[in-house]
C-alpha cells in the first residue's frame, strides 16, 4: 500500500479531516507522547509495534477533566437511539466512575490527576498504593478505550479506511524489522508506526503536541456544551495541565536516608555538593514533572537543594554539564543497587522504558546511566527545552 508523506499525514488527520469526536486529535498526540517517551526506540530505522493498551492509558491522562461529574465536558455529539441519549465518547462511563473512586479516596481531583494515575499504575511499587477497585477499574477503563474507541480514528485516519495505518495485530503475528515498548506480550493487539513516521514525530515532538492541543481546543469549542462558559482557553488550560510538585517521593526518600545512615555518600550532579547521613538534600527529577511526568527511580536522584531550587528548577542540563554529572549518577544507581528494595525498584523501572539497557552484572549502573543521558538528550532536542 502506497502512503503520503509522514508530515503530510499528520497534517490531513489535525487539519484536513473531518472530526465528530476529538479522537484522531488524541490518538495523533498519544502516538507522540509514547515517541517523546521512548525516543531511541526504532534505532537503525525500525518500525515501531504500539500496544494499544499503552495509548489508551494517555487517553485516559487526557480525557480525565472532561468527566468531571461537577463539570462535564462533551467531546462529540450526543444523539437519541432508542429512547437513550448516546454518550459523546464511548467510554465515558468507564472513565467517570474511575475518576469518582479517585474523588472518594483523595478528597477530590484536579485536571492533572489522570496523569499522577497513569504513573501510578505503570510503576510497581506506587501501584500497590491504589486500592483494588482503582486498580479494576483502571483497567476497565483502558480495555474499553482500546476495543471500541482507538480502532475507529486508526481505521479513518486517512481519506479512506486503513490509508494512514494498517489493522491493529497481534504482536506475534507482526512480520518484518519490528521493535515493540518494551515489555509487550506476544498476545498485545498493536498498531504499528512505521519508521519515517516515527522519525517525524520524534522531531517535531513540541509542534505535534501543540499544534493537537490547538485543535482540541478548537473542536470542542464547537461542540454545544452543559457549561455555557467552557471555551478554547478553558479547554486548554485543562490539556496542559501537569501534576507539578504534587507528586509525593515518600517512599524513595526513606529508603535513600537508610542507605546514607549506612555510609552510602551520594554526590550531587549538578553541583558536586556531597550528600550524607544529616545532609539536606532534594530527590531531583532527571526529566522534569514540567517535561513529563516520570517518576521511575533512574529518574530520581538526591541533589543539591539549593541549586535544584535556584538555578536547575524545570530544567534539562546542557551537554557538558550532563557529560559531568555522568560519573555522579553512576555512583547512585550504584547505591541503589545495595539496598533490596531500591535495587528491585530501579531494574524494574529502567525494563519497562529502557529496552536496551543491560539489566545484569556490573555494568548495569553504567548503562543505566548511558541510557538516562541518552534520554535526557533526545528529549531536550525534540522538546527545545530551557537548559541549565
Amino acid at each position: 500500500m502506497q502512503r503520503a508523506s509522514a508530515g503530510r499525514v499528520i497534517s490531513t488527520i489535525l487539519r484536513h479531516d473531518d472530526k465528530r469526536t476529538s479522537y484522531k486529535i488524541a490518538l495523533l498526540r498519544s502516538i507522540n507522547d509514547v515517541v517523546l517517551n521512548y525516543p531511541t526506540l526504532n534505532a537503525g530505522g525500525h518500525d515501531v509495534a504500539l500496544p494499544l493498551s499503552a495509548l489508551a492509558e494517555r487517553w485516559i491522562a487526557y480525557y480525565w477533566p472532561f468527566v468531571d461529574a461537577e463539570r462535564p465536558i462533551w467531546q462529540g455529539s450526543r444523539y437519541m437511539r432508542g429512547g437513550t441519549l448516546t454518550n459523546d465518547i464511548t467510554f465515558r462511563p468507564e472513565l467517570s466512575a474511575l475518576h469518582r473512586l479517585w474523588v472518594d479516596a483523595h478528597g477530590g481531583a484536579q485536571p492533572a490527576d489522570g496523569f499522577l494515575l497513569l504513573d501510578d499504575m505503570r510503576v510497581a511499587r506506587k501501584r500497590a498504593s491504589l486500592s483494588a477497585s482503582i486498580q479494576a477499574q483502571y483497567r476497565k477503563t483502558r480495555r474499553k478505550i482500546a476495543r471500541r474507541a482507538l480502532p475507529m480514528p486508526i481505521r479513518y485516519a486517512g481519506p479512506e479506511e486503513w490509508t494512514v495505518f494498517d489493522r491493529p495485530a497481534r504482536f506475534r503475528q507482526l512480520k518484518g524489522r519490528m521493535r515493540a515498548l518494551p515489555g509487550t506480550s506476544p498476545d498485545a493487539k498493536c498498531l504499528v508506526v512505521s519508521a519515517d513516521l516515527w522519525d517525524t514525530f520524534r522531531r517535531l515532538s513540541l509542534w505535534i503536541e501543540a499544534l493537537c492541543i490547538h485543535e482540541w481546543c478548537l473542536f470542542t469549542e464547537t461542540v454545544d456544551q452543559p457549561d455555557a462558559g467552557v471555551d478554547r482557553g478553558t479547554v486548554y488550560t485543562l490539556l496542559t495541565a501537569r501534576p507539578d510538585s504534587r507528586v509525593a517521593l515518600t517512599w524513595e526518600r526513606n529508603h535513600i536516608n537508610v542507605l546514607m545512615m549506612e555510609g552510602h555518600v551520594f554526590t550531587c550532579p549538578w553541583s558536586e555538593k556531597k550528600l550524607r547521613a544529616g545532609s539536606d538534600y532534594a530527590v531531583d527529577h532527571l526529566v522534569p514533572l514540567a517535561v513529563y511526568p516520570i517518576n521511575e527511580l533512574w529518574n530520581l536522584v538526591p541533589t543539591d537543594p539549593a541549586f535544584n531550587s535556584n538555578k536547575k528548577r524545570d530544567r534539562l542540563p546542557t551537554p557538558d554539564r550532563l557529560q559531568t554529572a555522568r560519573p555522579h549518577l553512576t555512583d547512585a544507581y550504584a547505591h541503589y543497587t545495595q539496598q533490596s528494595d531500591l535495587a528491585a525498584a530501579l531494574r524494574n523501572d529502567v525494563a519497562t522504558r529502557f529496552s536496551d539497557a543491560d539489566l545484569h552484572g556490573d555494568s548495569f549502573p553504567a548503562s543505566v546511566t548511558h541510557a538516562t543521558a541518552r534520554f535526557i538528550t533526545q528529549v531536550a532536542q525534540a522538546r527545545n527545552w530551557a537548559r541549565f
